[in-house]
């Protein structure tokens, strides 16, 4: 605790705190409403902006509490929204409309996505996140965007969204022949556009909360339909998902809800932890601090399964509200915690005011998150960057956009491992030379091979490996191997810089050596880096195939060898 309660930096952890809930408030209640979005209920809206604020609020003050990034702000983001509504939507259907079952399936996909990050933390998987390559988060970041865009036309315009992004744009001109609601349309557009137009005036005042609090009073002007706002949101104190009012527990088939949440809490528990901790990153960037992955894995899975225990939407790190906080002075988990204390304060008294804000405002304010989150640079570069890198990138996009974003993020990782083995086997492929030394000065020899006489030269074949041998390069190593000449007695595998060997490689050099003592031809072998003699002793290569006294630690001892035994 004396980490968190650090009383240094107190006025600029209360001032970034305050700051960065002030941020959050409109996305809180945006992603919210999102979340929701794809059911026909009366209460949707209202319910999917209470969620979005009980979410911004726990999840925000246990992550920060037990998180292991000192200034990283938690809520609801744009990518956990998207499954969060994927998974509301499915359950809705599934349901038959039964509102207790979308909400039980909504938090118990909370809790196994808490679950699941605390297990993550345990088992210290955070530092493999690194390993994901650029163009495979290019592209699901760009696609995420893409759907958030896409999902807010229709509320842009005072109509209601599909829930597929193929019936999104296969219905579009049906709706819009139907008539658009052009007083919801043009609030949408205003908040677009006090959003990208205030901070040319001052950036010191957020505009999406300047957006959301004008917007809204001229919306009251504008006699907007009551059906296109947000509604009364319940005040007081959040409920646990079991205790809540309206919820029917008998109604629910659990074996079905429980089926229905496990995926989408593992997603969520995947997305969220490559979210938080990309953000830890920055963060630390800004701040020149170091952040405890694993530790931050832990929290943000406390936070989550709070959030969730309480009927929120699942959230992670969010990479503005971060800087935000940053920025106005906030350097300790002080800070996260006074910025869910804000969104609480709000949360117990502000549901009387809410419900006059329009829902093409707040669908307004996500298409500028959406269009922050697309990865403009990574599609200019396309044409700059190697073509594997820009398959990739491509495929993750139409997938996440068109597909399933779980599904997106694994296949463009395989397909990106699949491309970086290729390259890989193809670069140590290239390294890999065979060449007799009667011509000594032709074939460059490394510099301990000078101390061969003439007459070991004229029978001697070397095979020079460079770089791993493994199951990617295997070909080119079978290839060089093949092309040793029948006429020479010795050949000598240098092993010098060969750093690693896998099962497939090791295997392949058991083949090669039985083919050439099968030939009569007698394989000597210098090995200097362990992991490559490790192996090949523990599959008993070495003694069983190529004797112990065959094999030597450096070349200088294998020419002695051969002085010795001509």
């Amino acid at each position: 605790m004396k980490t968190i309660i650090n009383t240094s930096n107190l006025k600029g952890d209360i001032f970034g705190g305050i700051t960065a809930g002030i941020v959050a408030l409109p996305l809180a209640l945006a992603f919210g409403i999102q979340a929701f979005g794809g059911i026909d209920h009366p209460a949707a809206a209202s319910m999917g902006a209470l969620a979005g604020l009980v979410g911004a609020t726990m999840l925000g003050f246990f992550a920060s509490l037990f998180g292991g990034t000192h200034s990283q702000i938690s809520g609801p983001t744009g990518p956990m929204t998207v499954i969060t509504a994927s998974l509301v939507s499915a359950s809705w259907a599934s349901s038959q409309g039964n509102f207790s079952a979308v909400i039980i399936a909504m938090a118990l996909a909370g809790l196994f996505c808490g679950l699941f990050q605390i297990l993550f933390g345990i088992i210290r998987i955070g530092k493999y996140v690194r390993y994901i390559p650029y163009p495979v988060l290019s592209g699901f970041m760009s696609g995420i965007g893409v759907i958030i865009i896409l999902q807010q036309i229709y509320p842009l315009m005072g109509l209601k969204s599909p829930v597929l992004v193929v019936d999104m744009l296969a219905q579009l001109p049906e709706n819009l022949a139907h008539g658009v609601n052009i007083p919801a349309l043009l609030l949408g557009l205003g908040t677009i556009a006090v959003i990208v137009l205030f901070p040319r005036l001052t950036k010191k005042i957020p505009s999406t909360l300047v957006a959301l609090i004008v917007m809204t009073i001229v919306s009251l002007f504008a006699s907007i339909d009551a059906a296109l706002t947000i509604g009364e949101i319940p005040a007081g104190l959040p409920m646990p998902f079991f205790a809540k009012e309206g919820i029917d527990l008998s109604s629910i088939d659990w074996m079905l809800t429980l089926k229905q949440a496990v995926l989408p809490g593992l997603t969520l528990a995947g997305l969220g932890s490559i979210d938080t901790l990309l953000t830890s990153v920055v963060a630390d960037n800004i701040t020149k601090t170091k952040h405890n992955s694993n530790q931050e894995l832990i929290g943000q899975g406390i936070g989550n399964a709070i959030a969730a225990l309480f009927c929120g939407i699942g959230g992670a790190g969010a990479t503005m509200r971060t800087v935000v906080n940053v920025k106005a002075g906030g350097r300790s988990q002080l800070s996260g915690m006074i910025h869910s204390l804000l969104l609480l304060a709000v949360l117990l008294g502000l549901g009387s005011v809410v419900k006059y804000v329009p829902l093409s405002v707040l669908a307004g304010i996500l298409i500028t998150v959406g269009w922050g989150i697309i990865d403009f640079r990574g599609f200019k570069d396309l044409k700059n960057i190697p073509r594997a890198d820009a398959f990739v990138l491509i495929v993750v996009f139409l997938m996440t956009v068109f597909v399933d974003l779980l599904t997106a993020v694994g296949i463009g990782m395989v397909i990106a491992c699949v491309l970086f083995m290729k390259r890989a086997g193809d670069h140590a492929e290239q390294q890999f030379s065979g060449v007799s030394l009667e011509d000594f000065d032709k074939n460059k020899p490394w510099e301990d091979e000078s101390g061969l006489t003439e007459k070991m030269r004229q029978s001697i074949y070397v095979q020079r490996l460079e770089g791993p041998i493994f199951f990617g390069s295997i070909t080119g190593f079978q290839r060089v191997m093949h092309d040793v000449p029948d006429d020479v007695n010795t050949v000598i595998i240098r092993m010098k810089r060969v750093s690693f060997m896998d099962q497939s490689g090791a295997y392949a050099m058991e083949t090669a050596i039985k083919d050439l003592q099968a030939k009569g031809i007698r394989v000597l072998m210098t090995i200097i880096q362990p992991q490559p003699n490790y192996i090949m002793h523990s599959l008993e290569i070495i003694p069983e195939v190529l004797p112990e006294d065959q094999t030597f630690d450096t070349f200088e001892a294998c020419v002695e060898y051969l002085k010795e035994h001509q």
